[in-house]
Order: C-alpha cells, then sequence, then structure tokens
C-alpha cells in the first residue's frame, strides 16, 4: 500500500490517507480536478472524524466492511471509494467515472479485490 497525502490537509490529522496501491492513486489523480478537490477535502474531513461533505452511501454489503462510497453526480458523475476503519488511516480503494444509471459492477469488482487485499495487509 503506498501512503499519499491529498495536499489539503489542515491543522492536526487524526489519520492519514493511504491509497491501497499506485493504481488507486492514478486513477483518484484522473479525476476532474473540481472533483479530485472535492473528494480531497470529504477524505481531509474524514481524517479528522467528520463526516464528508458530499454526499456518500455505506456500500459494505457489496464491497466489504467499511466501505463508503463518496458521490458526485452529473454526466458523467465520479465515485471514489475508501474505508476509514483500519489502522488510523483513511485507505482509498477505487476512483471511477461512471457513465450509466445503476451499479458498475467492475468498478465493485475492483474495489473488492483491493478491499481484500487492504484487509491481508492489515492482517500482517
Amino acid at each position: 500500500m503506498s501512503n499519499a497525502n491529498t495536499g489539503l490537509n489542515l491543522g492536526r490529522q487524526v489519520k492519514e490517507i493511504r491509497f491501497i496501491n499506485k493504481q488507486a492513486l492514478k486513477e483518484f489523480k484522473a479525476l476532474p480536478n473540481t472533483v479530485q478537490k472535492r473528494f480531497s477535502l470529504d477524505l481531509n474531513a474524514v481524517t479528522k472524524g467528520k463526516e464528508p461533505f458530499s454526499k456518500f452511501k455505506h456500500i459494505s454489503d457489496s464491497v466489504g466492511v467499511g466501505t463508503i462510497e463518496l458521490i458526485e453526480n452529473g454526466r458523467p458523475a465520479y465515485r471514489t471509494l475508501y474505508v476509514a476503519k483500519y489502522d488510523n488511516a483513511v485507505y482509498v480503494l477505487h476512483s471511477f467515472t461512471k457513465t450509466t444509471n445503476g451499479v458498475d459492477r467492475k468498478a465493485m469488482a475492483t474495489a473488492k479485490r483491493r478491499h481484500k487485499t487492504m484487509m491481508a495487509e492489515l492482517k500482517k
């Protein structure tokens, strides 16, 4: 897992932001700047024990325990999936552009695999 800081941390940080792998960081950086900044502010709030500013949804049932989806609706829509429960960190699992209505099964499968990887790493 790679440690990465969004550069938007203000004041004392309770948790750190970690991307589960380099691909997760690359996906996040591929989001449009405005969305990236909004989600960075959300993740920064979560590091301090606050709720995200953006709309969000708990998706533990479909991805893994503690997974939360940040939501930016529109055409296209954007999502970032993270877990904030473990190892005093916020783990970013996956970020993607959503172009259709309904569940993006491929994105959820990717996030689920990365959640399993995160859990295995944490058990070491």
